[in-house]
């Protein structure tokens, strides 16, 4: 698929997933904004992207601060000239029992899962819609927002990330004749750096197709869903076969 022209912002883009799109989509053609919160992570990666700098921009801080937010729309904008696709990445998991979570790990949760999703997407709809067109793409999760796991107690993670394929589907008809389409990646456990290396056979096995996802699995999922003009209020599941049923 040819991105060139199409600019995009991505948030969580430091590591895991989000560098990974980041990397996939500008080899398609795409312009893109990286946020995360360390800034050095944010440079090596926008240098890998694009040694010269033309065609990657980066802005450091936290999702969940509207400041930040409204600097990365910004930054899209004084550099590209506009906001085509924003990709949800940035969130984060904490698995424990109910009754063990604390209220920082609550607060932590919505700040960065819920506040941080509403300021930088209602700062990129408007835009959007002042150009009659664009892409919202959130990454939410699978098993832990639709199909919980006995074994991975995670309420934060589906009170959260479920809210976002909630918010998807009223968001993709709220638009939809709008030029805007709203859709959704929902991954299963994907190796990256949140998940140590010893928990991998573990987490192997909570896949009926018994391995763990890899970041190239839902780069090509954002990259067909940023192709499909006739999809919106899609969640994709990206899971190796979790929100089929119990296994």
């Amino acid at each position: 698929m040819n991105l060139e022209n199409k600019v995009v912002v991505i948030t969580g883009a430091s590591s895991g997933i989000g560098k990974a799109a980041a990397i996939g989509l500008a080899k398609q053609g795409a312009s893109v904004v990286l946020n995360g919160r360390r800034e050095q992570a944010l440079v090596e990666v926008a240098k890998e992207i694009d040694p010269s700098g033309a065609k990657v921009a980066y802005v450091a801080g936290d999702i969940a601060d509207p400041k930040t937010a409204e600097r990365i729309i910004q930054e899209g904008l004084s550099r590209f000239g506009r906001i085509d696709t924003l990709v949800n990445n940035a969130g984060i998991f904490i698995a424990k029992p109910f009754n063990e979570y604390t209220q920082e790990d609550f607060a932590t949760a919505l700040s960065t899962n819920v506040s941080g999703f509403f300021h930088v997407t209602q700062r990129a709809v408007t835009e959007m819609l002042k150009a009659g067109s664009g892409h919202i793409v959130n990454i939410t999760a699978s098993a832990t927002a639709e199909k919980p796991i006995k074994a991975v107690p995670a309420v934060l993670a589906a009170l959260t990330k479920g809210g976002l394929n909630t918010v998807t589907k009223s968001m993709a008809i709220e638009f939809a004749d709008k030029g805007i389409r709203v859709n959704a990646v929902a991954p299963g456990v994907i190796k990256t750096p949140m998940h140590a290396v010893e928990t991998h056979d573990f987490l192997a096995k909570v896949h009926p197709m018994g391995r763990m996802g890899e970041v190239a699995d839902i780069v090509k999922a954002i990259v067909y869903l940023e192709s499909a003009d006739f999809v919106t209020g899609e969640i994709l599941h990206v899971d190796g076969g979790q929100n089929a049923g119990q296994w």
